[in-house]
């Protein structure tokens, strides 16, 4: 069945009343022909013939998500790398027992440094120590009553304060120098016993570079002392003793020296039994001080961090025994 073209008849549009006739009616807007269909109406007239074949239902549904592209990242968004990214090249780390005598030479040279570095705390500690403090006071005030005694420059004054503070900089400087002496008596022969065995060093590297050294003195058995046995047999039963303990001070505070303790304890117990017995020396590398009893005060605070770390990895040792055990 053939579709019949409906037209819109516009010619009711003209008659009385019309929109041209009103505004005809209206003062400023009256055109120049008579109300009559113009031009534009009748081009109106011609686009508005509607084909019922060419209405359609727009669709309503939903548009599936397939179609939709994927959302592109914004041009706004940045991210920002990591502050301080690893470095691809970055030189392994790692630890064991070092067994030749050059590496075990530059273990002694990082207990030597670290022997040495005492200096620099006991200084520290030595210029804000309060019963020193004191002194400096004294000394200042003795300064300042000279010199403005007779109405002397502010100049002689400020010399003289100058050169109290000095001297006891330079006081403190001579009493922890003797450090430098105790780090350069320390030679080969410290890290080797009476019986003519060398201690066990235990090291870490960064690469090729040491940064922690460990020296463990093995006692054998006391009780098979004088007896003809070899070396490894008479460990039975003995203890491990720790006459050095250090790290470089750029990689301290990392882990690095309870992960050689772990390794101590390790070893100890492979070679004098599961449950020998492991601990610090009383005359370890650091322990002569140079100063009264009164000044040591950081010195012994070290070593009791030192014992406190000990006896937990002892208490990591002893709690995963009891885990095998179950």
């Amino acid at each position: 069945m053939a579709h019949v073209a409906r037209e819109l008849d516009l010619n009711a549009c003209y008659g009385p009343g019309t929109v041209m006739d009103r505004m005809n009616a209206v003062p400023g807007l009256k055109t120049s022909t008579a109300p009559r269909p113009t031009a534009f109406f009748f081009f109106l007239r011609a686009n508005l013939v509607v084909n019922p074949s060419a209405i359609s239902t727009p669709d309503m549904e939903p548009t599936p998500s397939s179609r939709l592209p994927p959302p592109s990242p914004s041009p706004l968004i940045t991210i920002d790398p990591p502050a301080n990214p690893v470095p691809p090249d970055l030189p392994p780390l790692s630890m064991g027992t070092l067994n030749g005598k050059t590496d075990k030479l530059d273990a002694l040279n990082l207990v030597t440094d670290s022997i040495a570095q005492q200096r620099q705390s006991s200084s520290y500690h030595l210029i804000f120590h309060p019963y020193l403090l004191a002194i400096l006071a004294v000394g200042l005030g003795i300064a300042y009553q000279y010199s403005w005694r007779g109405k002397r420059d502010l100049g002689t004054a400020l010399m003289l304060h100058s050169g109290v503070i000095m001297t006891y900089l330079m006081t403190i400087r001579y009493f922890t120098g003797q450090y430098i002496q105790v780090a350069e008596s320390m030679k080969w022969s410290w890290m080797v016993s009476e019986d003519g065995e060398e201690d066990t060093v235990i090291g870490v590297r960064f690469g090729n570079d040491l940064i922690g050294a460990l020296v463990l003195r093995l006692e054998p058995n006391p009780n098979l002392a004088g007896k003809k046995r070899n070396r490894n047999s008479m460990l039975k039963g003995g203890k491990g003793i720790i006459r050095a303990w250090t790290v470089k001070l750029k990689y301290r505070h990392k882990g690095v020296g309870s992960d050689m303790l772990h390794e101590a304890v390790k070893v100890t117990r492979e070679r004098c039994g599961r449950d020998a017995e492991i601990g610090f020396a009383k005359e370890h590398a650091n322990s002569t001080m140079v100063l009264p009893e009164a000044f040591n005060g950081p010195f012994r605070k070290d070593e009791q961090r030192a014992a406190k770390a000990l006896e937990r990895v002892l208490s990591e040792w002893e709690g995963s025994k009891r885990r095998r055990k179950l």
